[in-house]
């Protein structure tokens, strides 16, 4: 069965192990991802600084074999529809997004529950290699599956 991307944004991500978080945090997002058991979908609240949540439903198609190209589409939930969909059986997982904000470049460090970091650039349509010379790389683990969301959900 093929999946239409009529609507869908396609995301190029490059994400990085790295040893401490960067100057230049502009934002910082608490994250809970749910990651509905045998499906591609994924419930995520983010509750912004400001104290607002915003929730929503995702479903990401991976474009090839490796996981730092998919096509992920959105839609926004109220509370309600959020409390019918959250008893869904998932897999969680927490984390704390810094974003920053340096040379022209929007970094998104993800800070997980065991103080790992892992930081992701979203080149869009404009692929590349380029690393910021002032993110503190230890590993890329763009191509590695067990650094996606999913695979890090408990």
């Amino acid at each position: 069965m093929s999946v239409s991307l009529k609507y869908a944004v396609v995301e190029r991500e490059r994400r990085f192990l790295v040893a401490s978080l960067p100057e230049g945090v502009v934002e910082t997002r608490d994250i809970l991802d749910r990651y509905v058991t045998g499906t591609r979908l994924r419930l995520r609240e983010v509750r912004m600084a400001d104290g607002t949540v915003q929730r929503k439903l995702g479903h990401k198609v991976r474009l090839a074999d490796s996981p730092a190209e998919v096509a992920c589409t959105n839609l926004y939930l109220d509370d309600d529809e959020w409390k019918r969909l959250e008893v869904l059986p998932a897999r969680t997982l927490r984390k704390r997004r810094h974003l920053v904000h340096r040379n022209g470049l929007v970094v998104a460090v993800d800070e997980h529950e065991d103080g790992t970091l892992v930081a992701e650039i979203d080149d869009r349509d404009q692929p590349s290699a380029e690393i910021p010379a002032w993110l503190d790389v230890l590993e890329d683990v763009s191509a590695d599956e067990r650094w996606t969301g999913a695979a890090l959900a408990r």
